[in-house]
């Protein structure tokens, strides 16, 4: 099928892109002209639609069905030839897909790169394994250093989904940051399940500072920035090397679920409440100016009026800058839902949910107003034509998931030549979310 054109939809996390872009390696080499995947579901004609789908909880399940029958229109109407479904929703629930909606020409699960290429004439050519075809911008990518999850939280349907936990040796992955280095990447962003269970599996001890050593020696990589990174058992050595390296962003994603022990406890999270803060304490001692993003659960079995209160006090007394929630939802064959029973109604999560992110909103404000007046070094992702504005981000802020930093644009020549490259800004205003800024020195 090479020479014929090829479009890969990507759902749900980071992890699922850099599995989309291995599979639009081997088909680029192969001859096929790669469609990117823009703003629409379809742009044009496309020979063959590949959506890489999400199946974590019902939200991402929705996203994702939605996506495929977007693709089942456009077949319908005659712009998609061939439509294939992969990822996680078609691994966890592939049979009843099929059944469903028979209008997909094959279902694939969430390791199947290989079983894709041979569908379309394709040979999986064992030196582009540690190559990639980069779906985000050109200065930033990636790294996704292991597969699966050892975990057993209650809520998490991952371990069912993409089994235990496999790690990348560090010589494929140092390989591949090495090959992003060589193509323009200058921020390399660490991904994984649970990043701190790196190395386990290989080398019988936590080896994530060990790569990220070896990943500072780099020249061409100017940020590295660690993503989930599970709490209980954190490998704090990790903090020396952030604290000592300017190429380490001093940011940790770290998603902490809640603070109340009772709730700890039924999640099986491995950690209770004082260790929780604890943990935050040290991690602010020990890198001073961190910036800390987390998620948290509301609704989850055992969540009632006093322990809802002690998430509050948390998030009000921690100011953790960035924080995510989402409300519980009983996921088929996880523990959670074969042992607990979901007690909190649905009127109720929400009403926490919204409560619990108008306090935060009220925190991520007052660390965005407190750096008003400041010079900060920032990266540049894109330019907004249309609002004349550089959109850039501090290493405070990680791509895709948080506020952004934008900069007037109406008196920099040619702004669209700064995209990708580092800059100094002076922050002239903030909400609770973006930051405004003028240039000061490119």
């Amino acid at each position: 099928m090479g020479g014929k054109r090829v479009q890969v939809v990507t759902m749900g996390c980071s992890k699922n892109r850099v599995d989309s872009e291995h599979l639009l390696v081997q088909l680029a080499a192969a001859g096929f002209e790669i469609i990117p995947e823009g703003d629409q579901l379809i742009g044009g004609r496309t020979d063959i639609l590949i959506i890489n789908t999400c199946g974590f909880i019902l939200d991402a399940k929705e996203e994702s069905i939605e996506a495929i029958l977007e693709g089942v229109e456009a077949k319908e109407e005659g712009s998609v030839e061939k439509l294939y479904v992969m990822g996680c929703l078609s691994q966890r629930y592939g049979s009843d897909l099929k059944e469903e909606i028979p209008q997909v020409d094959k279902f694939f699960g969430a390791f199947s790169i290989v079983p894709i290429l041979a569908e379309l004439g394709v040979k999986m050519n064992p030196l582009l394994e540690t190559r990639r075809f980069l779906t985000t911008p050109s200065h930033y990518a990636y790294l996704k250093v292991s597969e699966g999850c050892d975990r057993k939280c209650s809520y998490c349907a991952i371990p069912g989904i993409r089994g235990a936990h496999v790690s990348v040796p560090i010589e494929k992955l140092v390989d591949e940051a090495y090959s992003l280095a060589g193509a323009g990447v200058k921020e390399l962003v660490l991904i994984a399940q649970d990043t701190t269970y790196y190395g386990l599996d290989l080398y019988r001890e936590r080896a994530l500072s060990k790569l990220v050593t070896k990943l500072l020696d780099i020249k061409d990589i100017e940020w590295i920035r660690v993503l989930y990174s599970y709490p209980a058992s954190f490998p704090e050595d990790l903090l020396e090397i952030m604290a000592s390296s300017e190429k380490m962003c001093k940011y940790m994603d770290i998603p902490l679920q809640h603070s109340s022990d009772a709730v700890l406890s039924a999640m099986r999270r491995s950690i209770d409440g004082s260790q929780t803060r604890a943990l935050v304490e040290r991690m602010r001692k020990a890198v001073p100016g961190i910036v800390l993003r987390t998620t948290m659960m509301v609704g989850h079995p055992g969540e009632g009026e006093a322990e809802f209160d002690d998430l509050l006090s948390f998030v009000n007394d921690y100011k953790i800058e960035r924080l995510g929630a989402f409300a519980y939802s009983e996921e088929e064959g996880t523990w959670g839902a074969q042992n607990l029973k979901d007690t909190v109604s649905q009127e109720i999560k929400q009403q926490r949910l919204e409560e619990l992110m108008e306090l935060q909103a009220s925190v991520s404000l007052a660390f965005n107003e407190s750096r008003i007046g400041s010079y900060e070094r920032v990266l540049i992702d894109s330019f907004a034509e249309d609002r004349c504005e550089l959109v850039a981000r501090t290493s405070k802020e990680a791509p895709d998931v948080d506020g952004e930093v934008l900069i007037d644009a109406s008196g920099i020549d040619s702004p669209e030549s700064l995209v990708g490259t580092f800059a100094e800004v002076r922050i002239v205003g903030a909400d609770e979310y973006d930051l405004n800024a003028e240039l000061v020195k490119r």
